[in-house]
């Protein structure tokens, strides 16, 4: 039996006060599940370590979702260097014909040069490659997080994508954390990007129940549609400040320089002393927002 309002908010207050009950049994926002135990500690050559419940950023005005763009800018040289898996939702055709929208090559180069990384994943991604997909989401040197399901627009004008109806907005960043669950994706992050960078407040607003963090970036890798991968290490290698989020994807059709990039990058910002981070550590250093 449900007990009165009155004695639950009376419970809840107590409970507050002895750490006894959960924040969604009294009502605040349900988080997504908490990631695996903590990796190593942090170095480049080993993967960085994700606390027992992942940094996010407070709600911004109104409620509205927090939106991350990079850590601030101090003496630690630290960088997050984030992958799209891009894949919309009707796709699966071009997948079937041979269109590879996997990028095998760049997750093992990664994984040679032992850099930490965020893979950002289409829901619609991991439903084509779940084998990957759970591999790159068992492997404490990466981490999943949310690149909606479809990869539409949630904003008009992004790129030419089709668009999610706001009506639609929170249900897509939800399917895609089940299809993650389904390809056996253990614990993807409480982080959201949209697809295309295009939000405004209105799907800042629609997003908003799901608890996440929309991260954005400060440098762009221009890897997409590039055939120079020798021009995209030279944009990133130019962007990089303390704290950057540089977004690249990992996508062999709309990207297939990013590995040679990758080969160039990671050595020459070690040799200026950077050190590889996931953007759970970048998120846990400060605020970050614009």
């Amino acid at each position: 039996m449900i007990p009165p309002v009155r004695r639950l908010t009376a419970l809840c207050a107590l409970g507050a006060a002895l750490g006894a009950l959960t924040l969604t049994a009294c009502g605040a926002p349900r988080q997504p599940k908490a990631p695996r135990p903590a990796a190593p500690a942090h170095t480049s050559a080993v993967p960085s370590a994700v606390p027992s419940r992942p940094p996010t950023l407070a709600p911004g005005p109104a409620g509205l979702t927090p939106v991350f763009h990079h850590a601030p800018r101090t003496a630690d040289r630290t960088v997050a260097l984030t992958f799209d898996a891009d894949m919309t939702a009707d796709q699966g055709a071009r997948a079937a014909a041979g269109e590879h929208f996997d990028n095998p090559g760049l997750i093992a180069a990664l994984r040679a040069l032992k850099v930490p990384a965020t893979v950002f994943m289409t829901g619609r991604w991991a439903e084509e490659y779940p084998d990957q997909a759970r591999s790159i989401g068992r492997d404490p040197r990466f981490e999943v997080a949310n690149h909606s399901y479809s990869h539409y627009a949630f904003t008009g004008d992004c790129y030419g994508l089709p668009t999610v109806p706001e009506s639609r907005m929170r249900a897509d960043v939800e399917r895609a954390y089940t299809a993650f669950r389904t390809a056996g994706v253990p614990d993807a992050m409480p982080y959201f990007r949209f697809p295309g960078g295009c939000y405004d407040k209105r799907a800042l607003r629609a997003v908003s129940g799901t608890g996440v963090t929309a991260v954005q970036w400060d440098v762009v890798g221009g890897d997409a549609f590039a055939t120079d991968a020798d021009a995209v290490a030279r944009q990133v290698l130019e962007g990089v400040k303390p704290g950057s989020v540089v977004v690249m994807h990992c996508t062999r059709s709309a990207a297939p320089t990013t590995e040679r990039a990758v080969r160039t990058i990671v050595p020459e910002l070690r040799r200026q002393g950077y050190r590889f981070v996931k953007v759970s550590e970048l998120i846990g250093t400060g605020s970050g927002r614009r």
